[in-house]
């Protein structure tokens, strides 16, 4: 491995402890610094297979011979810097339970939006951030490359819907904080929104042409402005249960879509 400068830190005053600490912990912070932080050498290992850049690294002293984080380590390009954070100060801004305490900063991406003309996933102020991240690692795995998220959604790349997506931010093309305008004007494709006012099952749609997905609110789902410009589609529930998690719902739609697609 290129020797590269390694920084010792053992007090919590430090910039990158500090910085570390508030990114983890706050929106408000994240979305000022425009940064966040990844933990844990799974998504690392997901950043490294993408080629996204890394701000910092920062790890516990006890896991700098850890097999993974020395994997980890190897492959860091040479720019990166390292912070080795004494074990208790690395447990004290950490999010996670104990495991292999690696973390890293880094950017959050600010692409500019242009017109859609693909398939496209729009989340429509979902906004629990496990819900986020399932829905973005189902549409990565099914090949969707664009999410549009309205302003109420929760952040796509706090650390938490980071663990969700497992990575599936970084395949991603994802513009945040959209006004409903902003997507109508932008989006050239066919609206659908599962809805449960309409006899349209989803099995019966022809879902093989580009196409936008809506995931709307938990509790209150898809915007009036939004589902008035939308094709309602039924998802079947035989047994009559009120409604499905909009996760589930999601990754439904997703899976059908690429099932008419290509196994049909």
């Amino acid at each position: 491995m290129t020797l590269r400068p390694i920084e010792r830190i053992t007090s919590d005053k430090n910039q990158a402890v500090k910085l570390a600490k508030a990114l983890l912990t706050q929106a408000r912070q994240r979305k000022k610094q425009r940064q966040t932080v990844i933990e844990g050498v799974h998504l690392l290992d997901a950043v490294l297979r993408s080629d996204y850049p890394l701000v910092q690294v920062l790890l516990a002293e006890s896991m700098q011979q850890h097999p993974e984080v020395q994997q980890v380590l190897r492959r860091l390009p040479t720019y990166t810097s390292i912070a080795v954070l004494s074990d208790s100060l690395y447990a004290s801004i950490r999010s996670l339970g104990a495991g292999i305490d690696i973390m890293a900063i880094i950017d959050i991406p600010s692409p500019e939006l242009s017109s859609v003309t693909e398939d496209c996933l729009i989340l429509n102020d979902v906004q629990d951030s496990g819900n986020v991240g399932t829905l973005l690692r189902t549409a990565a795995a099914v090949g969707i490359n664009t999410v549009l998220c309205t302003t109420a959604t929760a952040q796509a790349w706090s650390p938490k819907t980071l663990r969700a997506g497992m990575g599936a931010q970084f395949a991603l093309d994802i513009f945040e904080g959209l006004s409903i305008e902003n997507i109508l004007e932008k989006v050239k494709v066919p609206l659908l929104a599962t809805s449960s006012h309409t006899n349209t099952l989803i099995y019966q749609h022809d879902l093989r042409k580009p196409l936008a997905w809506i995931m709307g609110h938990e509790g209150q789902g898809v915007s009036d402005e939004l589902m008035q410009c939308a094709t309602s589609i039924a998802l079947p529930q035989p047994n009559g249960q009120e409604s499905l998690n909009v996760a589930i719902a999601g990754s439904l739609c997703l899976y059908e879509t690429l099932r008419q697609r290509q196994y049909s």
